[in-house]
């Protein structure tokens, strides 16, 4: 299991977000875009609507917001969490994203995975997010098995040191986006194809 995860280190080692964003506000936006959709349309999206403050997406409007942001998929129930996310933050928050994880999971449109994100991106907190490639992997390398995000982020925590948590998500993501994929996994040329549980030799 250390070997895995040392070869996983070397392989991503200096992997960053391929989400667009100058701002711990745009970042939450972004993710909260990011459900159920790539990152790329994401980022081709918030072209059209970055820079942005909770004051001025206010001022957008829930129609404006819908039109523009209509690519990414459940446009109307993200431009309602959006819209209500950035009025807390102006009327709890004196406009400045909360930098807690209890604070942030009460903000419409935000759960675990968009927290620790957000924490992990935006404040530099060690965080392990747990999306649909961090659950696949973890489970197919058998890092963290479990039938939940929690349980598998849970499970990770326990094996990789607090300190490398946001970076092991991003190698995690990587391995999942590019070699690990859901259908027709590349096992062939996967660096872990000879520790890999789950590899059909």
């Amino acid at each position: 299991m250390n070997r895995i995860l040392e070869i996983l280190e070397d392989t991503y080692r200096g992997a960053v977000p391929e989400l667009h964003f100058d701002s711990p506000f745009e970042l939450l936006v972004a993710v909260i875009l990011s459900a159920q959709c790539t990152d790329k349309r994401v980022n081709q999206v918030t072209k059209n609507l970055f820079p942005i403050t909770p004051e001025n997406i206010i001022r957008l409007g829930q129609a404006r917001l819908e039109e523009i942001i209509h690519p990414c998929g459940f446009f109307r129930s993200k431009a309602e969490h959006i819209l209500q996310a950035a009025q807390i933050i102006i009327d709890k928050y004196g406009g400045n994203v909360p930098s807690t994880f209890d604070e942030l999971i009460t903000l419409p449109g935000v759960g675990r995975k968009t927290a620790n994100v957000v924490l992990s991106v935006a404040f530099d907190t060690p965080a392990l997010a747990v999306d649909t490639h961090v659950f696949r992997v973890a489970n197919r390398l058998k890092l963290a098995e479990g039938k939940t995000p929690l349980e598998v982020e849970l499970g990770l925590q326990k094996i990789i040191p607090r300190e490398k948590w946001s970076a092991a998500h991003h190698w995690l993501i990587y391995h999942g986006r590019n070699i690990c994929t859901a259908r027709k996994p590349k096992c062939n040329i996967c660096p872990l194809n000879k520790l890999c549980p789950s590899f059909c030799r």
